[in-house]
């Protein structure tokens, strides 16, 4: 009787044990999930220059420009609301999210930081500089957006 007592004691034991690892395993594979979005595989090929990039109702012309002045331009399709969700659901930018907004510090696989190199990624709307940040402007269809480091 014992026996059978100790055999029952120790499946629980280890069911227990299994529970417990697999929680760990599935809440590992989440954590940091909204950082993901936010963040990019350095690693990640640019865009090319003229690319369509999306699927969607909504159409706006989007460019980058680097560093030495080089001007890559896509044409963007989507059905997200602001800029930020449309460039960031491509892999077009990303960055760290604050109270402010997202800080983007990659665009196009182009690293810019501020804190390590000096510039920064300046969000502009129609050639105007932006007066809001890429996660909270509209699209608005027809209009275009880039970002160029500054």
């Amino acid at each position: 009787m014992k026996k059978k007592q100790n055999g029952k004691q120790l499946s629980l034991i280890l069911c227990m044990v299994l529970a417990l690892s697999m929680a760990l395993v599935t809440s590992g594979c989440n954590s940091g999930k909204k950082n993901a979005e936010a963040t990019v595989n350095e690693q990640q090929t640019a865009a090319a220059d003229g690319s369509v990039l999306g699927e969607g109702k909504t159409q706006f012309h989007f460019s980058v420009v680097d560093q030495e002045g080089n001007e890559t331009a896509f044409e963007i399709h989507t059905d997200k609301e602001t800029v930020g969700e449309a460039l960031l659901e491509l892999g077009l930018i990303a960055g760290d999210e604050s109270e402010y907004g997202l800080y983007v510090k990659t665009v196009n696989g182009i690293t810019a930081d501020y804190d390590k190199d000096g510039v920064y990624w300046a969000f502009y709307v129609n050639g105007e500089y932006a007066q809001t940040g890429v996660d909270s402007t509209s699209i608005t269809e027809g209009d275009s957006y880039s970002f160029k480091v500054e």
